[in-house]
């Protein structure tokens, strides 16, 4: 193939004159499509998602805090989830709290509280009142990433929230507030600087007063897999409710080592002196202190449970509310440790990457535990033995969108973390089920392009390959050697003029007819 001379940015500019100009030239009037509705076809599988609270009275209700998906909540421990959060501006959902002396009580931080290529913000808090009938904004709009809310277990409108900020840029709306009437007022009372947010945040279950924090110093950059870190932040200890704090750091890697960039911890129910973290240096590793936080020490050289990288993909130690030695571990996949971190075995997951991101164990019931997953949620009552479906969770995170010329005719997309997405918008069953739905070969980032003459053949993905339905062939036929760079969502699009050209755009312009 021949590549253009065409740099990307007079690529962009052309293209959105072009559209602009077609824009202008189309305006349609809303009698023609206002009797237009949405409905869902699918796929029934579920999405990146960062955030689940059970609740602690209840062991079949838990929450659901998806990734670009809103909340969602089961009533019957993971066999049905209903939408509860589409009425709300922000469905980018990073943390759940329920008030434990008050079930009825609900906190969501919106925004995914992490660093990734591809993210979404969202705009503060909210508050629920009637178990997520209705919901309260309540501040902290331009925090835009708030991974964790914690909720004093005596006290439903006494909280602490980690907001970790704008991803892409320094921000002052960071770092740990307190709010003693509900969240109606927040008073920021653990800061760093405009680089630095908060990551997590803990409060003792024997002594409210004691209340650990973590900061994180991190920001992305405008290109894939840019990023800046930086060690200003770890791990912090107030033991005056939050008015003052003090950096916890024996044991853990100093600047030699490393330093501390990113931590994610949790105190042990079972005995809130014992704290596992998971602490991201030069590398990932589990670390425990038996003396609340004074002393700290590595406790693991297996790589399994640590073996995400870090950049909020770290795992989140969960340890279990009555044996103060067992602790599952949410990586690629869930561990479990039943001899406080040294020794692991794998609870739930496959190696090649359910990627589960957080998790709750109910106090009363530690049989009954919710994992949040790239793959969506699920709930086991049986301490790991069986565990509820995620094909039952319309909430892919889905990149693009595209349909071809079939009748009927098929949508198709790629979806994070679960490849691609070829599904028929009606069935012949009576409904759309997952016989109507089939893989087409590429990726799980990008861009799908049916041929727009030959329904069978589908293009796509960040390197391009093309997939015929016919025969179950798969071929890779995008450009090939140096200079120009591949990302996650590379554009492949049919023209609309010339129906045999295909476009794929790198940091070059490509063309195939």
């Amino acid at each position: 193939m021949r590549r253009t001379t065409l740099g990307l940015a007079s690529t962009l500019a052309i293209l959105v004159c072009g559209w602009e100009q077609q824009a202008a030239a189309q305006q349609y009037s809303p009698d023609q499509y206002g009797e237009m509705k949405w409905r869902g076809i699918g796929p029934h599988r579920g999405g990146r998602t960062r955030a689940i609270s059970g609740v602690r009275t209840q062991p079949a209700t838990f929450y659901l805090g998806v990734c670009n998906g809103g909340v969602w909540k089961t009533t019957d421990a993971g066999r049905t989830w209903v939408p509860i959060f589409d009425d709300q501006p922000s469905g980018s959902i990073g943390s759940i709290a329920v008030a434990p002396s008050d079930p009825d009580i609900v906190y969501v931080g919106s925004g995914e509280g992490l660093h990734r290529p591809d993210l979404s913000v969202g705009d503060g808090i909210y508050k629920s009142t009637d178990a997520g009938e209705t919901w309260t904004h309540l501040g902290l709009r331009d925090g835009q990433q708030i991974p964790r809310i914690a909720v004093d277990p005596n006290d439903p409108n006494r909280l602490f929230v980690a907001v970790l900020g704008h991803p892409y840029g320094p921000n002052e709306e960071r770092g740990i507030y307190r709010s003693t009437d509900g969240g109606r007022n927040f008073e920021r009372v653990l800061y760093v600087d405009e680089h630095t947010g908060g990551n997590d945040v803990d409060i003792d279950p024997e002594n409210p007063n004691i209340v650990y924090a973590t900061l994180w110093e991190a920001m992305e950059g405008p290109w894939e897999n840019a990023e800046w870190t930086g060690t200003n932040g770890g791990i912090f200890k107030s033991t005056d409710g939050g008015t003052s704090w003090r950096k916890l750091t024996d044991g853990l890697p100093d600047e030699e080592q490393g330093g501390v960039i990113q931590v994610n911890m949790a105190l042990s129910p079972a005995d809130s002196k014992r704290i596992y973290a998971t602490v991201a240096s030069r590398q990932v590793g589990i670390y425990r202190s038996d003396d609340a936080g004074e002393n700290w020490r590595r406790i693991s050289d297996d790589r399994r449970p640590a073996g995400r990288i870090g950049g909020g993909d770290l795992p989140m130690p969960l340890p279990h509310p009555q044996e103060v030695d067992t602790v599952i571990c949410t990586s690629t996949v869930a561990w479990k440790s039943t001899d406080g971190g040294r020794t692991w075995l794998a609870l739930k997951g496959a190696p090649g990457g359910d990627d589960y991101q957080n998790g709750w164990i109910n106090p009363d019931h530690p049989q009954v535990i919710g994992l949040a997953s790239d793959q969506g949620g699920i709930v086991t009552l049986n301490g790991g033995k069986t565990w509820s479906s995620w094909y039952n969770q319309p909430t892919a995170q889905l990149y693009h969108v595209a349909a071809d010329n079939a009748f009927p005719y098929r949508v198709y997309s790629g979806q994070q973390e679960s490849g691609s997405v070829g599904i028929s918008s009606r069935g012949d069953d009576g409904q759309i089920t997952a016989r109507d739905w089939h893989p087409v070969a590429v990726d799980e980032y990008g861009y799908v392009a049916p041929d727009p003459l030959d329904s069978d053949i589908i293009y796509g993905g960040r390197r391009v390959v093309r997939f015929n339905r016919r025969t179950g062939q798969v071929s890779s036929v995008g450009p090939v050697g140096s200079g120009f760079r591949q990302v996650r969502t590379q554009p492949v699009v049919f023209s609309t003029v010339d129906q045999r050209a295909l476009y794929y755009a790198n940091n070059f312009l490509w063309k195939t007819t």
